[in-house]
């Protein structure tokens, strides 16, 4: 796990905010890559940097086809910015029986805010992700993101005028392709952090962005990782048009590194003998001389010395030996048979793939759910995008990311695939709690947002899975953990008097009650109480996963949560006293406890007791843990 410990929380992020350039995330990531570069105020030497290209014979152009649009610089600003949101554990959801364990994690908010929360923790961990974005037909898409600077950031960040300021903001409320270009870009830059470097991503579009896309992705991505555009049929038959019928819609698809991107694969058509080997499934493949020898036939075992020498039957019995070659008796003479395993011997993609949209809606009638949400990706084409990218058998517990979950197609996908091939791939939903329409189906049927249309679909289409797993018996004997629950969490963004009390705040001369900054970070028919909130989000932010261990300890009356992978304790309740210092001092003194870390929430203590906190750590341990007030 990272341990991205951050001095102040809240307070320090709306700092950074406010300190936040063009190139911050670009600088930073050059630092992090080429140090040597940077002098000792962090200051990037580009003399040098230019100097050691020129030195290496790099060709350097004034000039060069590149994409440009209104908000690309304002794009480019968010990428570096982080959020201002909490992450509000769903205390009561999570709870239930087939959600406590469960390794699926599903956000209701802004995915924006999401990306910002997830770089921390899951930084190049995800291995494949699919979106379904909106389209900019004109009718589902409108930029409304706010814009999270005054002009006055606008002009000192990105140095515009009076009329490049209103520009900017002309497209806020629109559906140009500017306006879905700047929305797009940072979402996209983020999440090319998150995949894992063998990683892929497939983005659905119809004919309104397509160009733009693959633009958007090469400008992202690099032209050198992209896979291919490929088709999917739609829909089929005449329909009244101005110019021709489209029944096709695209899928762009970009590896994180095509150098180590192993090709989407699909399961192959299996002609030959299949026989189970230490639990495993291997076919028999006996013509398999034209890819050893470059001709056709089979490889009979008797002849091989004949033909080929005794170099290549010592070669064929040591493979025997080591299961790599079997032997099939026929005709009084043995042929040698290749042993390939099932899962890990796949056909390539094909580029143009066929499914119907009105699939997508007799998935949804199917689970009760008819008519709730409009054009639903259809199961199967989710399920043969996730199959094709994690098809090899180390690749089944792999993490999958959608954060335009929609009617959440692609969790449903997952748990269908896991069922049937007993996978144990996870998926990371979000969602916006966008209201649906007061006059629509979903509406009737109790949905008022988005985001639970989703939920309720996971719900019920995890259920079935589970009965049709448990009536099939071949499905009975494979490995699925019958995952087919999820942890739901909500980004919330605190209250302005609770940010003002925040930065605001002096330990010296504050008179709160330690519960006045506690209280409000919790959340209504939940069961989330503010240390909940207050604790995921920073394990989140300290980079460590939902799933992460959290052990709750005692020092003397007081409950502290400690991580024990990265030996580091959370103090966020109040009522620390004398007796849990001396505990404290106890169980780290005597190697009891290991500490490295203490993040602490001065809200919570008195004054006087976090000074003694501090000297006490100072002056009676040999190796004082570092500790951290964030606010």
């Amino acid at each position: 796990m990272n341990s991205k410990l951050d001095v102040n929380g809240l307070g320090s992020i709306l700092k950074h905010n406010e300190s936040v350039q063009t190139n911050s995330e670009l600088l930073n990531t050059l630092k992090e890559a080429l140090p040597q570069f940077f002098d000792k105020d962090d200051n990037f030497k580009a003399d040098k940097f230019e100097a050691e290209l020129r030195e290496n014979n790099i060709a350097e152009s004034r000039d060069g086809y590149k994409l440009g649009f209104v908000g690309k610089d304002y794009a480019r600003l968010q990428v570096g910015l982080k959020t201002e949101t909490m992450i509000v554990p769903d205390c009561l959801h999570n709870s239930l029986p087939e959600n406590a364990n469960s390794g699926n994690i599903f956000i209701t908010g802004d995915n924006l805010d999401a990306l910002r929360h997830l770089v921390n923790a899951y930084e190049k961990q995800i291995k494949l992700i699919y979106i379904d974005p909106p389209y900019n037909t004109g009718k589902e898409f409108v930029y409304s993101d706010k814009f999270e600077f005054d002009d006055e950031k606008l002009r000192s960040a990105l140095g515009y005028s009076d009329e490049e300021i209103a520009r900017l903001k002309s497209i806020q409320g629109k559906s140009s392709h500017s306006a879905w270009l700047t929305f797009m870009y940072p979402r996209l830059k983020i999440a090319q952090k998150l995949l894992k470097d063998d990683g892929v991503i497939f983005i659905s579009i119809d004919d309104n962005e397509q160009a733009n896309l693959k633009l958007l992705m090469d400008d992202i991505f690099g032209e050198g990782n992209f896979v291919s555009a490929f088709i999917v049929i739609r829909s089929e038959g005449g329909g009244l048009a101005k110019q021709a019928v489209i029944g096709h819609d695209y899928l762009l698809v970009c590896a994180k590194n095509i150098y180590y991107f192993d090709p989407l694969g699909r399961p192959k058509d299996i002609r030959g003998e299949i026989i189970f080997k230490d639990g495993i499934e291997y076919w028999i493949e006996t013509d398999w001389l034209r890819k050893e020898f470059g001709k056709y036939g089979t490889c009979l075992y008797e002849e091989i010395e004949k033909y080929h020498g005794n170099k290549k039957k010592v070669e064929i019995d040591v493979g025997i030996k080591n299961g790599l070659y079997t032997l099939i008796k026929k005709d009084k003479k043995h042929i040698v048979g290749r042993l390939r395993k099932v899962d890990d011997d796949t056909s390539k993609f094909y580029t143009i793939l066929k499914h119907l949209n009105k699939v997508g809606n007799t998935d949804l009638e199917m689970l009760g759910m008819k008519d709730t949400f409009d054009f639903p990706k259809p199961v199967s084409l989710c399920k043969e995008l996730v199959l094709a990218g994690t098809i090899k058998s180390h690749d089944k517990d792999s993490l999958i990311l959608d954060f335009f979950a929609g009617s959440a197609t692609t969790a449903h996908a997952v748990m269908q695939l896991n069922s049937e091939d007993g996978g144990n791939r996870k998926y990371i939903m979000v969602q916006l709690d966008e209201e649906t329409n007061p006059d629509s189906e979903a509406r009737k049927a109790m949905y008022n947002t988005i985001d639970q249309i989703a939920r309720e679909r996971i719900h019920r289409a995890g259920k079935k899975i589970l009965a049709d797993h448990e009536s099939d018996l071949v499905r009975q004997s494979n490995d699925w953990d019958k995952d087919i629950g999820f942890k739901h969490y909500r980004l919330v963004t605190p209250d302005i008097k609770t940010i003002d009390k925040i930065m605001e705040f002096n330990p010296e001369e504050s008179m709160l009650i330690a519960e006045d900054m506690i209280k409000p970070f919790e959340y209504k028919n939940t069961k989330t109480s503010g240390l909940d909130t207050l604790l995921t989000t920073w394990l989140i932010d300290d980079g460590y996963r939902f799933d992460t261990e959290i052990e709750e300890l005692m020092f003397g009356n007081y409950k502290a949560h400690y991580i024990r992978e990265a030996i580091t304790l959370y103090f966020i309740n109040p009522e620390w006293d004398t007796k849990a210092l001396k505990d404290l001092l106890n169980e780290i003194g005597k190697n009891k406890l290991s500490v490295k870390t203490i993040v602490v929430y001065p809200y919570s203590f008195e004054f006087e007791a976090m000074r003694e906190l501090k000297t006490n750590i100072k002056t009676n341990l040999d190796n004082p843990p570092n500790i951290i007030e964030r606010f």
